[in-house]
């Protein structure tokens, strides 16, 4: 498998969400709208639950409707990405490499994600996460050099303004969306909010 490369929004929205939720394990998935082929790029992710992430039915019920979302969004779902309670652990549970497992069948090169919460604060100089990749039938970790995060500094700088400035609490997981329907799993405000943030007028690319 080659090069991973996880766009602005897609990092933003996964920091966000477990800042929201800074006690609990998170999880969500990780989309692209980029052609199959070549390098996987990460555009987008789905924040999907904040408590029992082991619970099958929830899951599966997200899986599907995400998976009907991206056939009408020209997007596909090719990885998963966790942060597990204790911030010190940055190892993938049971949990995620089932849930990996079950997008591979799908997409040959998903990624499976986890996100390291010891260093998840802003200042921290490189991206907080840890990427693997499935080699026979394992979950193995993902040579660093092939995982690509363009305009860092600025991708760090928007999600520690967002964090700031309270723009986390519009994010919507499908978790909070069971709890309430009206609310826009999908995310549209705080994709809207990251565009603005990260466009040339703001300085951002």
């Amino acid at each position: 498998m080659g090069e991973v490369e996880l766009s602005c929004r897609a990092y933003v929205k996964m920091y966000l969400h477990a800042c929201l939720f800074p006690r609990c394990s998170i999880n969500g998935l990780l989309l692209s709208s980029s052609p199959a082929g070549g390098p996987v790029c990460v555009t987008d992710c789905v924040p999907l639950l904040h408590s029992h992430l082991s619970l099958a039915p929830i899951t599966q019920l997200a899986l599907t409707q995400v998976d009907v979302w991206c056939s009408q969004t020209q997007q596909r779902i090719v990885g998963y990405y966790q942060a597990n309670a204790c911030v010190s652990d940055s190892n993938p549970t049971p949990c995620a490499m089932k849930i990996a497992d079950k997008i591979s069948e799908q997409f040959d090169n998903a990624v499976l994600l986890m996100l390291d919460g010891s260093k998840m604060s802003s200042d921290y100089r490189v991206p907080p996460i840890v990427m693997y990749e499935r080699k026979d039938s394992k979950w193995l970790l993902k040579d660093k050099h092939t995982i690509m995060l363009r305009q860092w500094e600025e991708t760090r700088a928007i999600a520690g303004q967002m964090l700031e400035s309270g723009d986390h609490e519009l994010l919507v997981d499908f978790d909070s969306h069971l709890d309430d329907i009206t609310k826009d799993w999908t995310n549209q405000k705080l994709n809207t909010k990251i565009a603005e943030l990260a466009s040339p007028a703001n300085g951002n690319i």
